[in-house]
């Protein structure tokens, strides 16, 4: 029995079908009740129903181009997941019977953009700009008083998908024969194709030996944004030659946010590896090609 914070998302739809079919039930804790769901409200007066495992997926998307990059906004991204995620583990600490398995995703974010580094789990980070900062509040707010629990955290890449997350707002200009490499195109590009994801976090909650900060990206050689670019252009057809310049992309996201897509982490997933999660993508070529077919 598993609660699914933030479940009615894009990778919280996905978690939930592969935990089904895995022999889970699932119940979703989101805004709007419903049948299979508990509200956040209902979490915070009345406690977690009895479970065994609880994951938090809950968040305002960063990347929304049609919200701008102010400080309401920001408030917006940090407290849908600092509130969700401090909710969820206060739930978990007064449970009578606290759940085996606690996961919580957070990102790559964690780690500082450089053009030579390389991130493991291990690494340091989480204190150089609003997202680094972000990642440091949101997994301390997970934190558990005491071990009866086994906690988790995801630190996810960008993940690719049918029907939404990143892709789905670069497929139109890339089927246009518009689309091409963000910026200088050199920066690291960490992804994980959703199957990979969800597998990850199924392992986690089912696997009693998995715990601490786990790497969601995909263990393929270090994809660059501009190989990135190549690839889903050869998936689809299409050429992908016509960079997005910078400007824009700080025109439409604002400063801050278009960090996110202008520098980029090279990130490996040497623990989620050694925990023998096996991948279902490991090669961007076959993850691409499952996504746009």
């Amino acid at each position: 029995f598993t609660a699914v914070g933030g479940g009615t998302g894009f990778i919280g739809t996905a978690l939930t079908q592969l935990l089904k079919a895995r022999g889970h039930e699932v119940t979703l804790v989101s805004r709007k009740p419903g049948p299979g769901r508990i509200t956040w409200d209902e979490l915070a007066t009345s406690g977690l129903p009895p479970c065994d495992a609880a994951v938090n997926l809950a968040g305002e998307n960063i990347l929304n181009p049609l919200r701008r990059w102010n400080e309401t906004f920001q408030k917006e991204v940090l407290s849908s997941r600092l509130e969700t995620t401090q909710i969820l583990a206060k739930a978990i600490t007064k449970a009578p019977q606290p759940p085996k398995a606690w996961v919580l995703v957070t990102g790559v974010a964690y780690y500082q953009p450089s053009p030579t580094a390389e991130y493991d789990e291990d690494s340091p980070g989480g204190d150089f700009d609003f997202f680094s900062n972000l990642v440091t509040k949101w997994e301390t707010a997970a934190r558990l008083p005491e071990e009866s629990t086994r906690q988790v955290v995801v630190r996810s890449g960008v993940v690719l998908g049918r029907g939404g997350g990143a892709i789905g707002q670069m497929l139109l200009p890339f089927r246009l024969g518009l689309g091409g490499p963000i910026g200088s195109g050199h920066q690291f590009f960490p992804w994980i194709h959703i199957r990979d994801l969800t597998g990850i976090l199924a392992h986690a909650l089912e696997a009693s030996h998995v715990q601490g900060v786990l790497n969601g990206v995909a263990p393929a050689p270090t994809t660059t944004n501009a190989e990135f670019a190549k690839a889903l252009g050869t998936a689809l057809g299409r050429p992908a030659f016509i960079p997005l310049p910078n400007m824009v992309v700080q025109a439409v996201f604002g400063q801050e946010r278009a960090i996110m897509l202008l520098e980029g982490q090279k990130v490996v997933p040497r623990r989620t590896l050694a925990t023998g999660y096996q991948y279902s993508f490991p090669e961007l070529e076959a993850a691409l090609k499952e996504v746009v077919a």
